[in-house]
């Protein structure tokens, strides 16, 4: 299983937020690259990126820390908010992000999601966020009808390189991951399953490891933020 420390950028800052309120922020550094490179050294072998101000208006607006991140860090990254047309989907690829996560397309526009994943193989990832099994969008403020593993089904050939799915009522809480709906999606499709929201100590990836599904991933934040979790002890953890 991978370890993703997730940065979450808002006005240019790693910050976390409580249940994706944007109200609700904590700021854990104001120096986004300088935050990713302590991960790199630390020993990971992925990021996990996401521009929060792009996933509530629909383009990207961190791109500035972003690119800082690519710039000096030599691990692949992956970013999520915002990225909602072929063109971004492109220009970001094109800047050595290793893999875009596309959310609210995924709901709306499933057939670029299709396109992007033929055009782009391997490097395309569908993020499926839920409350209560019910996708949300556009940076988790909307609620639809969509059941989760009917979004995920809907993907199942065409070529997606991981699904992301994060519980959202469990994130940024600290109150541990929702394993069993999570095991639950892994077992459901076949393309490859990241948990994230609520990962908040080395029991918590323990549990997500040994749930019985082949999951690919866990993403952290606060935790790793709080000290919660010691990167280089959950990658150990992890690799054995």
């Amino acid at each position: 299983m991978i370890l993703y420390p997730a940065i979450d950028l808002k006005d240019g800052q790693a910050v976390r937020l409580l249940h994706g309120d944007m109200d609700k922020t904590t700021v854990f550094n104001d120096n986004p690259a300088a935050q990713a490179l302590e991960f790199v050294e630390a020993g990971c072998d992925w990021l996990h990126l996401v521009d929060l101000n792009g996933a509530f208006a629909g383009e990207p607006v961190n791109a500035a820390p972003v690119e800082e991140i690519l710039a000096q860090c030599k691990v692949p990254a992956q970013l999520g908010g915002g990225i909602r047309d072929m063109s971004t989907i492109e220009r970001w690829l094109d800047k050595g992000l290793a893999r875009v996560i596309l959310g609210t397309v995924a709901v709306e526009n499933p057939d670029l999601v299709k396109d992007a994943a033929r055009n782009f193989p391997g490097k395309v990832a569908v993020g499926i966020d839920a409350r209560n099994g019910k996708v949300a969008t556009k940076g988790w403020a909307e609620e639809t009808d969509v059941l989760v593993t009917d979004l995920a089904k809907s993907f199942e050939d065409a070529g997606v390189a991981a699904i992301i799915y994060t519980d959202i009522l469990r994130d940024g809480a600290m109150k541990g991951p929702n394993v069993q709906a999570t095991a639950d999606l892994a077992r459901a499709v076949s393309i490859p399953v990241i948990a994230s929201g609520g990962v908040s100590s080395l029991a918590d990836l323990e549990a997500l490891k040994s749930c019985g599904a082949p999951l690919n991933g866990a993403i952290s934040g606060r935790a790793l933020y709080d000290g919660a979790i010691d990167l280089k002890e959950a990658l150990e953890v992890l690799k054995t």
